[in-house]
């Protein structure tokens, strides 16, 4: 079954330089998570569960390997008219710009989402993590008549100050709205919630970026060039014009905007539960199916941690941390707090002999390192008798192999961290 009342738009972000440099050489929707997925895997997952089947994804920034892996996954039957397209942003004799914000990249690419037939666009982001059951939501825009509708989640007071702050009517149709208020700006803004979220001191309604448009109210809004951003100026303009409603979410829900909000969903998954359930049938997330071997440790002692497919493992001790596809990690190496996204590739016994003639660590980690609080991020080569520990006591810092922001180390990819090195 496919949905056609709805067409899904995903917007890719913008440069991403608050999560570089995992974004240094790929769009944020292409950054790896969970050690085997994408960030796109996850509104697609969505939307795929709610039988909406066709899907734009927008972008302007390092696309490439976004499209590959886009390509590569989201094959549907050519009787089907199922898709997930990429729109990169292109110039035109109309227009000669980049995206210049979230709604003008909609508006941009109007001419391309205008081919198919749809009565609602589901405007979504590219980077966020969450499960969420979109024809809920759509039942309620159609139910209550709205002509927007935006999702939102119930914050404590710390976190309303890093969102669009809404309130309600009886209706549930937002009445007012304010971009991060202060802490001092935020009494007089609490909304109903739940007895669960009232216990947990979330009174305050945040919005999530995912909303609902009416086809034709999406047109004129997007006619006047002056706007060109959602959150921003469109959702507040609305409210005295339009119909908006607030569907309340109360499930896991995280904004990966940062390197430090990125580290902590990560390693947040090898709780014994999880609030972002993997294992969830229903609700699981699609990715690309890859021909890989089973995974291979010795002599390593796991705890609280999830190992992908096709790693060989040799390491003294693992502890909560998420090991990624084809993995290598060396003997007596213990393991801490940390994200190891993987490699592309294997390399072959005459590369791994030709690296150690050359005195070049193989890609991953090797023997006797300790790794805490670190991203490693894809193709990475760290030698032996390497110690890296990241944490609060630790500045700020960028270099050519690696960068530490929030207290954690990311390991650029594909660079050499050499033997005996330490952070």
């Amino acid at each position: 079954m496919i949905n056609k009342k709805v067409l899904a738009i995903i917007l890719g972000g913008g440069q991403g330089t608050r999560l570089s440099p995992l974004t240094d050489q790929r769009s944020k929707p292409a950054v790896s998570i969970a050690g085997k997925y994408r960030l796109v895997d996850i509104p697609i997952s969505n939307c795929i569960h709610c039988d909406i089947k066709r899907m734009f994804v927008l972008t302007q920034f390092n696309s490439a390997s976004l499209n590959r892996h886009i390509k590569n996954t989201y094959v549907f039957s050519s009787f089907s008219d199922a898709f997930v397209d990429i729109l990169a942003a292109e110039q035109t004799p109309d227009n000669k710009t980049w995206y210049q914000g979230t709604a003008d990249a909609v508006r941009q690419s109007m001419h391309h989402l205008l081919n198919h037939e749809f009565e609602y666009a589901l405007i979504l982001s590219g980077d966020q993590l969450y499960q969420m059951d979109f024809n809920e939501m759509l039942d309620s825009h159609i139910e209550k008549g709205a002509d927007i509708s935006v999702a939102t989640i119930p914050v404590k007071p710390k976190e309303a100050t890093q969102f669009g702050i809404l309130k309600t009517d009886d209706e549930s149709f937002i009445s007012s709205f304010t971009e991060k208020p202060s802490l001092d700006k935020l009494p007089g803004w609490e909304s109903e919630v739940s007895e669960e979220m009232k216990n947990e001191d979330r009174n305050y309604l945040a919005s999530m970026g995912i909303y609902i448009f009416n086809k034709q109210l999406l047109i004129d809004i997007l006619s006047n060039p002056d706007t060109v951003d959602f959150g921003k100026e469109i959702i507040p303009q609305s409210i005295n014009k339009n119909k908006v409603l607030a569907y309340q979410y109360e499930g896991y829900w995280t904004d990966i905007g940062n390197v430090s909000a990125f580290f902590e969903a990560n390693i947040n998954l090898t709780d014994d539960i999880p609030q972002f359930d993997l294992f969830n049938k229903s609700n699981s997330v699609l990715t690309r199916p890859r021909i890989l071997p089973p995974s291979k440790i010795s002599g390593t002692l796991l705890n609280k941690s999830m190992i992908a497919e096709g790693c060989i493992i040799n390491a003294k001790e693992i502890d909560r941390s998420v090991i990624g596809i084809r993995s290598r990690i060396g003997k007596d190496t213990v393991i801490k707090n940390t994200y190891m996204i993987g490699s592309n590739l294997y390399q072959d016994i005459s590369e791994l002999e030709e690296d150690k003639q050359n005195g070049l660590p193989h890609v991953g980690v090797g023997d006797r390192c300790y790794i805490k609080n670190t991203i490693i991020d894809k193709g990475a080569r760290i030698g032996n008798d390497v110690s890296i520990e990241g944490g609060s006591h630790l500045e700020d810092t960028e270099q050519d192999a690696y960068a530490i922001k929030d207290g954690v180390v990311v390991i650029k990819s594909r660079c050499v961290i050499p033997d005996n090195f330490k952070i």
